[in-house]
């Protein structure tokens, strides 16, 4: 066996260095090669794969009862000495800005009218004063220029079907004079 150098000085090399090493299926050794094998037809020959009677399974690490075993660790919580209670952690007098990181897959949204409080009817009230008034005006806007858009494709078809009728009439001109 080769010799494995370790950091405790030489020592013989295990099966469970060389554990690895070991395949699962080696070619058959007994195996011959066919009487109607052509290598030029049929490339290289191969031996079929057999069960390696050396290969016990993958190799694992015994694994030994320990006595002393308490289970998982689970952390002491100790109570902070220093820790004080702050109602107004999260009151700000104003805010100055408000950000929003917003990924879209289709583009067009908008974002406007926001307004922070704590307050439920005020909200109310701000989204009945600012927001079902926009959303009616968006809606006209929208129809409008869905109808618009109708209307255009409605006249490009149109454009596309005289075009149509007219390269016929040429292709029949064009016939008639082979004809001739």
């Amino acid at each position: 066996m080769p010799l494995v150098r370790s950091p405790l000085g030489p020592t013989v090399a295990s099966l469970a260095t060389r554990w690895d090493e070991i395949p699962k299926e080696i070619p058959d050794p007994d195996a011959t090669v066919p009487d109607d094998w052509d290598e030029a037809d049929d490339g290289e020959w191969e031996p079929p794969n057999v069960p390696n009677p050396e290969y016990k399974g993958e190799w694992h690490v015994k694994r030994i009862d320990n006595p002393a075993y308490k289970g998982e660790w689970v952390h002491p919580e100790i109570d902070n000495p220093e820790y004080k209670d702050d109602a107004t952690i999260a009151q700000y007098p104003d805010f100055g800005v408000l950000a929003f990181e917003v990924w879209q897959v289709k583009s067009g949204t908008i974002f406007d009218s926001i307004m922070i409080t704590d307050d439920e009817a005020e909200a109310s009230a701000y989204a009945e004063e600012t927001y079902t008034s926009l959303v009616e005006a968006e809606k006209k806007a929208k129809d409008a220029a869905d109808e618009a858009k109708k209307a255009a494709e409605k006249e490009a078809e149109k454009e596309d079907t005289d075009d149509d009728e007219d390269n016929d009439e040429e292709d029949d001109d064009e016939e008639e004079k082979d004809e001739l």
